[in-house]
C-alpha cells in the first residue's frame, strides 16, 4: 500500500543563508518515511546549494509544525555537504555506491549522514534531465575533493553580518594574556611560563602563537627541533603536579641523530624531573592506546549499527545486537581511554608526579587524554564556558587537525579518524554517570558533535591556528578587501534561540558540593535494545529470551576473557591504581572535586541520544531519563514556590534554570530521545524476514510472542 501526499502546487523556495547559492534542483521528488517499512512519504523539491542538500515540501513553507528544539541553520530536511557520509543509488532493487562520474542514473537515492540520519528519495516521477542534474550535482559537491577556500565557511564569512561577539565567556587562548590568566588560575605560574617564541610562526606552523613551557627551558631549545622534544604545559593540579604533552622525534633516524636527540631529551627531562622533590612519569600514548587506524575502523563498524534503512533492518540486527556491538570494539576503546585518564589522574592526585604524554604530533590522543583528565579533576572544565575554553585550548589552538581528521575536503581517507568524537563519547560517559557535576547536558554534547559538520564556524574547519590565520586575509565576495570574520561555534545564538538554548543547560547542576550517593544511582529502564554489554546474569531465566542464544555465548566469552581486564588480567593496572579507583568509589561523590568514571563491565554505555535519535523503534514513549527529569523539575518548582514565600532573596539562587524547560510538563507525550524525537509517530514492529528465522530455527516459538526482556545486569554491586 502506498500512502502519497499529493505533489505541492505552491512554489516552495529554499531559505538561503548569506553567501549561499542555489546550484541545482529537481521537482516531484518523493521522500520516503521508512520508519514502518511502508512506502509512506511526501512529494517535494530536492535542491543542492554550495552549503547543503535540502528537501522542500509543503510543510517547509509553514511554521506551524516547528519543533521546540529547532536549529536555525540546519533544518530537519537539510544536510550540510560536510555531513554527507555516503550516497547510494538503487538500480533494479540493487544498491550501488555513487562516486565521481555516473554513466547511469538511479531510480532511488539513499543518503547516509555523519550525524546518522538516513534519507531515501525516489526519483521515478522526476524528469530525466532534472534527475541527471540533481544526482550528479549532489555527488560532485559532497563527495569529490575540494580546495579549502571553496568551503562555504569563506562564502558565509564574507557575506554574513558579524554583529555578535560570540565569546560567551569562553577563553579563546589566542592571546598571551589568556595563557597567563590560565597559569594563574591553576597556580602553575611558579614553575611554568607563557612564551612568545613562535610569534610569526618562526618555530613551527603546527604550534600555536603562544604556549606554555617549563620556566627553565630556553628559547634556543624550543627553536632547535621546531618545537619537537619540548614539554608543552596543559594544566596544573592543586597538588602542584602538572600535565604536559610533547611531540616525539621520528622513530626511524640514523644513530648519530638519535644520540644527539637522546642527549637533548635527557637535558629537557631534568628540567621537570628533580627527584625526590619533583617526579616525572612519561607515557607514550602511541604504544599504550589504540592507533588512529584502529579507532577509525572501530567507529566505522559501530556507526553501521545505526544507519538503518527501515524497520525490518532494525529488527534483523536486533537479534544479534550484543555480538554486533561487541565486535565493533568501540565501547572497549572508550573503556581503554577512560582507564588511561584514571591512570594519569592517580599520578597527579596521589603520587604528585608530573605526567608527560608523548605522541608523534601530540595533537590527537594527547588532546583526548589531557582534556579528559581536566574534566575529571577540574570542576571549572565541567561548566559550559570552562568546557568550551578547554576545547579551545587543547584542540582548536592546540593544533588538532580537524580538517584532516573529519576529512572535510575529501582529500585523504587515510588521515580520517573520529578523535574528537571519541572525546565527546568519553565525556558523555561521565555526564550520564554524574549528571549534577556538569553545567551542560547530553543534548549540548550531541549538538556539539553535530556542529563538526556545519561550515559556518571556523572552530572545526582548520588543522592549526597558523592555517586559520593565513586564510583569514583575502578578497571577500562583496569585493571589499579585508580579513574574513569567522564565527565561533561557541556563539550558540547563531544556531538556537534562547528557548532552544535552555536544553543545553542542566537544571540539576549542583552549584555547591552536595555529596549524596543516592544521586549517583540512575534508573535503568527496560528496553529491547540494551545500551551496554552485559556483565553477569542474576538468575537463570525459566523462559528462553529473545537475546538468550546471543547472550549465552557472549557471557561465556566475557566471563572468560574480559571482566578481569580491570581486575585480574595480564594487563592489570598496578595495585595502587586499583586501590585508588576502589577507594574513590567507596566514598560519597563531591561533584566539585575529582570525578572518576566507572569503567567495569556494562558501565560503559552507548550514547543513546546521539546514535538512536533518528530510529523510532528505539524510542520509549513517556519514558527514559526525560520522564525522570520532568518529575524532578515538578518537585523543584514546588520547592521553589515554597522557598519564595520563605525568603525572597534566596529564591533567586534556587530558581535559576528551572523555568527554562517548561515543555517537560507533559512528559507522557515525550520520547526518551527528546528533544530530537519530539512527538514522532510510534513504529510497529514488523515480522522478521524468513531468512532470519531460518538462522534461528531453535527459536521457532518466538514468532508467536513479543520480545522478552532478559535482565542481564545481575547483581553489579
Amino acid at each position: 500500500e502506498i500512502h502519497i501526499k499529493e505533489p505541492i502546487e505552491k512554489e516552495v523556495n529554499p531559505r538561503l543563508l548569506p553567501g549561499e547559492l542555489l546550484l541545482c534542483e529537481a521537482s516531484t521528488v518523493y521522500k520516503y518515511m521508512q520508519e514502518d517499512g511502508s512506502n509512506r512519504g511526501t512529494y517535494g523539491k530536492l535542491v543542492c546549494t554550495n552549503f547543503k542538500i535540502s528537501f522542500l515540501d509543503d510543510d517547509s513553507a509553514s511554521d506551524d509544525n516547528e519543533p521546540q528544539f529547532k536549529n536555525k541553520i540546519v533544518g530537519e530536511n537539510d544536510i550540510t555537504l560536510q555531513c554527507v557520509d555516503q550516497i547510494y543509488g538503487v538500480y533494479d532493487e540493487k544498491k550501488k555506491l555513487l562516486t565521481g562520474q555516473l554513466r547511469k542514473y538511479p531510480e532511488k537515492l539513499i543518503i547516509y549522514c555523519k550525524d546518522l540520519r538516513v534519507f531515501n528519495f525516489c526519483l521515478r516521477y522526476t524528469k530525466e534531465e532534472e534527475v541527471k542534474r540533481i544526482v550528479s550535482g549532489i555527488v560532485h559537491h559532497s563527495q569529490t575533493p575540494k580546495l579549502l577556500k571553496r568551503l562555504f565557511l569563506f562564502s558565509y564569512a564574507s557575506a554574513a553580518p558579524n554583529n555578535t561577539d560570540g565569546r560567551n565567556q569562553t577563553v579563546m587562548f589566542e592571546t598571551l594574556e589568556d595563557w597567563r590568566d590560565e597559569l594563574e588560575r591553576t597556580k602553575g605560574n611558579v614553575k611554568y611560563k607563557a612564551v612568545t617564541t613562535n610569534e610569526g610562526y618562526r618555530v613551527s606552523e603546527k604550534l600555536p602563537l603562544y604556549f606554555v613551557v617549563p620556566i627553565c627551558i630556553s628559547e634556543e631549545s624550543i627553536l632547535k627541533y621546531e618545537g619537537r622534544g619540548i614539554p608543552i604545559w596543559c594544566w596544573s593540579c592543586p597538588s602542584g603536579a602538572a600535565l604536559l604533552k610533547m611531540s616525539a622525534f621520528p622513530k626511524e633516524q640514523d644513530d648519530s641523530t638519535s644520540q644527539t636527540q637522546k642527549a637533548f631529551l635527557d637535558g629537557i627531562y631534568k628540567t621537570i624531573s628533580k627527584p625526590p622533590y619533583e617526579l616525572l612519569k612519561i607515557d607514550d600514548l602511541s604504544s599504550s592506546l589504540p592507533s588512529l587506524q584502529d579507532i577509525q575502523t572501530a567507529y566505522t563498524r559501530f556507526k553501521q549499527l545505526f544507519l538503518i534503512d527501515n524497520s525490518t533492518d532494525f529488527w534483523a540486527t536486533d537479534v544479534k545486537w550484543f555480538s554486533l556491538l561487541e565486535s565493533t570494539n568501540w565501547l572497549e576503546i572508550i573503556r581503554r581511554v577512560l582507564k588511561k585518564a584514571i591512570e594519569v589522574a592517580e599520578c597527579l592526585e596521589i603520587q604528585h608526579t608530573n605526567v608527560l604524554l608523548i605522541e608523534e604530533s601530540a595533537t590527537d590522543l594527547c588532546c583526548v587524554i589531557s582534556s579528559l583528565v581536566q574534566v575529571m579533576m577540574d570542576s571549572y572544565s565541567r561548566t559550559k564556558s570552562g568546557f568550551q575554553s578547554l576545547i579551545q585550548k587543547e584542540w582548536v589552538i592546540g593544533g588538532h587537525g580537524f580538517l584532516d581528521r573529519c576529512n572535510h575536503l575529501h582529500k585523504s581517507e587515510k588521515e580520517e579518524a573520529p578523535v574528537f568524537l571519541l572525546l565527546l563519547n568519553c565525556v558523555w560517559q561521565l555526564v550520564q554517570q554524574y549528571p549534577p557535576a556538569f553545567e551542560f547536558t547530553e543534548t549540548y554534547l550531541t549538538v556539539l558533535s553535530d556542529s563538526l559538520y556545519v561550515p559556518i564556524f571556523s572552530t572545526f574547519f582548520f588543522n592549526s591556528q597558523h592555517q586559520r590565520d593565513t586564510n583569514m586575509s583575502g578578497e571577500s565576495l562583496n569585493t571589499q578587501s579585508g580579513p574574513f570574520r569567522f564565527r565561533t561555534v561557541w556563539d550558540w545564538s547563531v544556531q538556537f534561540d534562547p528557548k532552544a538554548q535552555a536544553f543545553l543547560n542542566n537544571p540539576f547542576y549542583a552549584e555547591k558540593p552536595k555529596p549524596d550517593r543516592s544521586q549517583r544511582k540512575t534508573a535503568r529502564f527496560k528496553h529491547q535494545r540494551q545500551l551496554s554489554l552485559p556483565l553477569t546474569q542474576a538468575k537463570p531465566s525459566t523462559k528462553r529470551g529473545f537475546f538468550r542464544e546471543e547472550t549465552d555465548h557472549l557471557i561465556k566469552n566475557i566471563l572468560g576473557k574480559r571482566i578481569g581486564k580491570f581486575i585480574n588480567s595480564s594487563d592489570e593496572p598496578p595495585n595502587s591504581l586499583r586501590e585508588f579507583y576502589d577507594s574513590w568509589h567507596s566514598k560519597p561523590v563531591d561533584y566539585h572535586g575529582l570525578l572518576l568514571p566507572r569503567v567495569d563491565g556494562p558501565e560503559i554505555k552507548v550514547w543513546a541520544q546521539r546514535y538512536l535519535r533518528w530510529i523510532p523503534e528505539a524510542q520509549l514513549y513517556g519514558g527514559g531519563t526525560i520522564a525522570t527529569a520532568a518529575k524532578i523539575l515538578d518537585l523543584m518548582e514546588e520547592v521553589q514556590s515554597l522557598q519564595v514565600k520563605m525568603d525572597e532573596e534566596h529564591s533567586q539562587a534556587v530558581s535559576r534554570g528551572v523555568h527554562s524547560v517548561t515543555i517537560l510538563r507533559n512528559s507522557a507525550r515525550l520520547s526518551s530521545l527528546f528533544p530530537f524525537a519530539l512527538l514522532q509517530r510510534q513504529s510497529v514492529k514488523p515480522a522478521l524476514p524468513t531468512s532470519t528465522w531460518k538462522d534461528l530455527e531453535d527459536e521457532d516459538d518466538l514468532v508467536k510472542r513479543d520480545d522478552e526482556f532478559v535482565d542481564l545486569s545481575g547483581d553489579m554491586s
